[in-house]
């Protein structure tokens, strides 16, 4: 509904019958509707006129619908309510569309990121011994807010010691410490848009094979940057980061993709991976985030966002990437 309607409510329909566009809410959202979806004829839906009279009315031979975001319950109603109608897919139509970005959505992109890294400027003079991972958590999130964003793109993570070895640690009540990895993902939305990124910080000195954990990923996620160009296969990308973690012997301890797309969701295409068989196109918006990690142990993770342009890449990611020791 953002991305063809500009609308930035959260309950509404869209049909387009390739004739007229339309945008299906209830009262409470109706002013809303009429100011933001320009293009579209607004229509109140209610008990006594639900989506389902609409439909019925207009009587569609195919209904293209999202299937991921349609309920089983939904497609009962409308395989009842539209005996004749076929329901398809529209979720590949609708990503192939929201793959590329235009100016104006790398522009909002990039007006998160740097929110994003003034953040990360601002937490790692925070950041001390005897803090707890909810309180940096949320010491970044209240940042993030009060420079500009309007929301979180995800729960924000900040996983210390052994817990830096989950990818997804969220933050937790435990004590951060010296000697410790940090690890913080985190991200902000502006006017609609997500960024993504991740830093690995060192509460004190880092040991030697700590640094060197460190050394390998980073040198995995710059020879994964220096490969992104327009017409590069996703896969292969992928494949010169997790090569390097191989032949250093952590090949096991990196389980995910090297990255994916972000925009209006913080998880879009294309999907860097091994089976991620998408040609990068000028104009995507993906992550490059390789990681290593020990269970027990610790765990490190360094990810940038970056635009694919024709001859390399934007970094939108401005945050240093060298191990800092707090």
């Amino acid at each position: 509904m953002r991305y063809y309607a500009s609308f930035t409510g959260t309950s509404g329909f869209i049909y387009s019958d390739c004739v007229n566009d339309y945008f299906l809410t209830d009262s409470r959202y109706m002013e809303q509707a009429k100011d933001q979806c320009d293009g579209f004829k607004a229509v109140e839906i209610s008990k006594e006129h639900s989506i389902m009279d609409f439909l019925a009315e207009k009587r569609p031979n195919r209904l293209f619908v999202e299937e991921s975001h349609v309920t089983m319950a939904f497609q009962a109603k409308l395989k009842k309510n539209l005996k004749n109608a076929v329901l398809v897919g529209l979720d590949d139509i609708i990503a192939s569309q929201r793959i590329i970005k235009d100016n104006i959505e790398i522009k909002k992109i990039s007006n998160a990121a740097n929110i994003a890294d003034k953040a990360f400027s601002h937490i790692i003079k925070f950041i001390r011994p005897g803090l707890s991972e909810n309180e940096i958590a949320l010491e970044l999130d209240f940042f993030m807010r009060r420079h500009g964003a309007s929301g979180l793109s995800f729960e924000t993570i900040v996983a210390s010691g052994a817990r830096s070895s989950m990818p997804h640690g969220t933050a937790t009540d435990k004590i951060v410490k010296n000697g410790e990895f940090i690890t913080m993902d985190f991200g902000c939305v502006y006017e609609g848009y997500c960024s993504d990124m991740t830093r690995t910080v060192h509460l004190g000195t880092a040991s030697k094979d700590e640094k060197s954990v460190y050394s390998i990923v980073l040198k995995a996620q710059k020879k994964a940057l220096e490969a992104i160009r327009d017409g590069c296969l996703a896969q292969s990308v992928d494949k010169i980061a997790r090569d390097i973690i191989i032949e250093n012997g952590y090949g096991d301890f990196f389980g995910h993709g090297l990255g994916h797309g972000v925009g209006l969701d913080v998880h879009e295409e294309p999907r860097l991976s091994p089976a991620g068989d998408v040609i990068l196109s000028s104009g995507m918006v993906i992550t490059d985030e390789p990681g290593i990690y020990l269970p027990g142990k610790f765990g490190v993770r360094i990810e940038d966002l970056l635009v694919v342009r024709k001859d390399g890449f934007d970094i939108l990611s401005k945050s240093p990437k060298k191990l800092i020791e707090i």
